[in-house]
């Protein structure tokens, strides 16, 4: 592990989904997050962009604890082998957008045993993704 002084080995994670249909996926992440494209580029082959998504970390689940999560998250087990997990100041708010802008309800929002509220949806595309935040109890 790396210390805040030293050069840490890993500088950014990013994530690459490929879809089907460009215009609607942007749209959705874009619009359905409130957040706008970092960078953007056209090499007249095809489109891309960048979305700056913040802290990124890379979690590593077994099956059981990944059954645990969907069990906690959703019900039952759901995801496949990669599922976002994007930390939200109003989680509420948040699905809301994501909802008006072609996301799947999942499940229901939850508190989880480590202290977050917790929904899960499916972007258009069929992602999981799950929208935390920090749970209140006065909420």
């Amino acid at each position: 592990m790396s210390t805040p002084n030293q050069n840490p080995p890993i500088i950014e994670l990013r994530v690459a989904v490929t879809t089907g249909d460009y215009e609607r996926l942007v749209k959705f992440y874009c619009a359905g997050l409130g957040i706008e494209p970092a960078q953007i580029w056209n090499n007249g082959e095809g489109q891309a962009l960048i979305l700056d998504m913040g802290r990124a970390t890379l979690e590593i689940f077994d099956e059981p604890q990944a059954q645990t999560i969907d069990q906690l998250e959703a019900g039952q087990r759901v995801s496949g082998p990669i599922r976002f997990a994007l930390q939200v100041p109003d989680l509420k708010a948040a699905m809301e957008r994501l909802l008006a802008h072609g996301a799947t309800l999942v499940h229901p929002p939850v508190v989880t045993p480590w202290g977050d509220y917790n929904v899960r949806l499916q972007d258009p595309d069929g992602m999981q993704i799950t929208l935390f935040q920090l749970y209140d109890n006065n909420e």
